[in-house]
């Protein structure tokens, strides 16, 4: 089973509301956010101390008050550091209608043609309140809630319109056969990550030889192959250990870890606990 896809395949939010919201605190399962990518849209509201992040080959640290945007199909990943956060993950294609004016305008976002920047907040002090409440009423669901929600991400499109909070998009060829090399190479690894992964597997399926395949992989993750296979093998066991009734060496091997020992090791060198230690913190809860 995975419990933890680089691509997610999840429906967010449901089929006639495809917008989800995520309160992120340290006690939740998912607090950490591994490298993955998918075809929605999403806002980040940084609530209190500081998050990590990597967007593609960016990589920043936010403070309260941030708003990040991250557009459909960008490699992104965080940690946090005794941080509270906020996810809007979204279908901007709920936002077209038939003859519509801002019709143009979403579609252009939607093909790419325009870049939206991605730390809005830093460019327009209109943008957090917009996401404040927006996040606001997705938490309440308080009836009239999806009319709200939409409006709220009409205005927001609205500011980053008026504000010219965008570019236009410039394709490069070379960096877009990259960028879908390494996503085959997280799908191979979502589909895979139990079973024995070498680095000489994950260069074939790149297209790369290994050297420069460990380049790449670093200058994007900021981690080398096989310690990014680790971390995400150690993530996928801390949903299992969270979520389901499951043994410490049961969790080990379906995450691909042969010896109980090197995987106990392992989780506290991502997560600074042993296994025990963090399923006694989920289960006092």
């Amino acid at each position: 089973m995975k419990y933890i896809d680089y691509k997610e395949r999840k429906i967010q939010g449901t089929f006639n509301f495809p917008i989800a919201f995520y309160h992120q605190t340290p006690r939740s399962p998912r607090y950490h956010m591994p490298y993955h990518w998918h075809p929605h849209y999403e806002l980040i509201r940084i609530v209190s101390g500081s998050f990590h992040l990597n967007l593609e080959k960016d990589t920043r640290v936010y403070h309260p008050g941030d708003v990040i945007f991250i557009s459909s199909g960008m490699f992104h990943g965080g940690i946090p550091c005794d941080c509270i956060y906020e996810c809007v993950v979204f279908d901007l294609q709920i936002l077209l209608k038939d003859n519509h004016a801002c019709t143009r305008v979403i579609r252009d976002v939607m093909d790419q043609k325009i870049t939206v920047h991605t730390h809005l907040s830093a460019r327009s002090e209109k943008v957090l309140p917009i996401v404040t409440q927006l996040c606001e009423s997705l938490s309440s669901r308080q009836t009239g809630y999806e009319f709200m929600v939409q409006g709220y991400l009409y205005h927001l499109l609205g500011i980053i319109l008026n504000e010219h909070l965008y570019e236009e998009a410039r394709q490069d060829s070379v960096s877009s056969q990259r960028l879908a090399s390494l996503k085959n190479v997280l799908a191979y690894i979502a589909d895979n990550y139990y079973s024995n992964i070498t680095l000489d597997s994950l260069s074939r399926v790149a297209g790369m030889n290994p050297k420069y395949f460990c380049r790449y992989f670093r200058s994007m993750t900021e981690r080398t192959p096989i310690d990014y296979l680790n971390y995400y093998r150690i993530e996928c066991a801390c949903e299992m250990l969270s979520t389901k009734d499951i043994s410490i060496r049961d969790a080990a091997i379906s995450c691909g870890f042969n010896d109980e020992s090197y995987f106990i090791k392992t989780f506290r060198k991502y997560k600074g606990i042993t296994p025990k230690q963090f399923m006694k913190a989920n289960f006092c809860k």
